[in-house]
C-alpha cells in the first residue's frame, strides 16, 4: 500500500485532461524560483508557459513510453524493454533508425503509478478510435501510449515526399484501440483539425503534426504546371489525399 500526498491534490496543480491510463497535470505557477527570476516566472505563467506532467495509472493499462521519459514510480511497477524476441528486437531497431524515434521504448506494467518527466510542451491525449484505429505522427511527437497499440514505420507514398517535402523518408505510425500521449509545441486550443471524405488537403510547409494512416501523403506542384507554380509563389506543397483527419499547427 502507498499514499501520494501534495501532488495531484496540491492547489497549485491542475488536472487538465484524463483519458485511459493517462492524466495530464499542469503547474499553475512555478514556485521554485529565486528573487531574480520571479518576474520572468510570473509572466511565463500568464502566457500559459507552464510545466506539465503525465501521470500513468498502470491499474488501467500497461503503458509504453519514450526512452528516458520516466521521472518516478510508486507501488507495484515493473519495467521491461517490451521486446518479445530477437526478431522483435531487430524490427524495432530498424524502425527506430528510419523514424528517428528511440529503438527501444520501455514498457511498464503492474498496478502502481508512473510519473513522466515534466515538460513545458503541451500534452495531447488522443483516442485512436476517433482516428479509425490508425495515426501517423510527425517526428518527436510521441511521448507514451497504452501498450496494446502497435508501432510501425510508415513510408512515404513516393520518394519526392521526403526530398521535396522537407520530411524524413519514414514516420512513426500507431495502430489499434487505445490512447496515445503526444508532446506538442502547439496547444490543443490552437490546433486545426481537418476531416477529409475522399478529398484533398494541400499544405505549404510541414505544418501537419499528425494524420490518419488511411491518407496518402505526397508532394506535388501547387499549380498544374511549373509556370503556374512559379507564378503562385508557392512551388511545392504537401498533399494529403483520401478519407481521414489531419491536425495542423498554425505555427511551426
Amino acid at each position: 500500500m502507498y499514499y501520494i500526498r501534495n501532488f495531484m491534490d496540491n492547489d497549485d496543480i491542475k488536472v487538465t485532461d484524463s483519458l485511459g491510463a493517462f492524466s495530464v497535470l499542469e503547474y499553475q505557477r512555478d514556485l521554485s524560483v529565486m528573487p531574480e527570476t520571479a518576474m520572468a516566472a510570473y509572466y511565463a505563467s500568464q502566457m500559459n508557459v507552464r510545466k506539465r506532467q503525465v501521470v500513468c495509472d498502470l491499474s488501467k493499462s500497461k503503458v509504453t513510453i519514450q526512452a528516458g521519459a520516466m521521472q518516478w514510480m510508486a507501488g507495484d511497477v515493473k519495467a521491461t524493454t517490451g521486446i518479445k524476441g530477437v526478431g522483435d528486437f531487430f524490427g524495432k531497431a530498424v524502425r527506430g533508425s528510419v523514424t528517428g524515434e528511440s529503438a527501444i521504448k520501455p514498457e511498464y506494467t503492474g498496478s502502481g503509478t508512473l510519473v513522466l518527466e515534466p515538460t513545458y510542451k503541451y500534452i495531447l491525449l488522443v483516442d485512436l478510435k476517433d482516428w479509425n484505429g490508425s495515426i501517423v505522427l510527425d517526428d518527436g511527437l510521441f511521448l507514451a501510449c497504452e501498450s496494446s497499440l502497435k508501432h510501425k514505420a510508415v513510408a512515404r507514398s513516393n520518394f519526392s515526399s521526403a526530398v521535396a517535402g522537407n520530411e524524413g523518408l519514414f514516420n512513426l505510425g500507431i495502430q489499434g484501440n487505445g490512447v496515445v500521449c503526444l508532446e506538442s509545441l502547439c496547444p490543443k486550443e490552437e490546433l486545426v483539425e481537418i476531416t477529409l471524405e475522399n478529398d484533398v488537403l494541400k499544405v505549404d510547409g510541414n505544418f501537419a503534426i499528425a494524420w490518419s494512416g488511411s491518407l496518402d501523403f505526397t508532394v506535388e506542384r501547387s499549380g498544374k504546371s511549373l509556370i503556374g507554380s512559379a507564378a503562385s509563389g508557392e512551388g511545392l506543397v504537401n498533399v494529403y489525399r483520401g478519407t481521414g483527419k489531419v491536425l495542423l499547427a498554425p505555427v511551426r
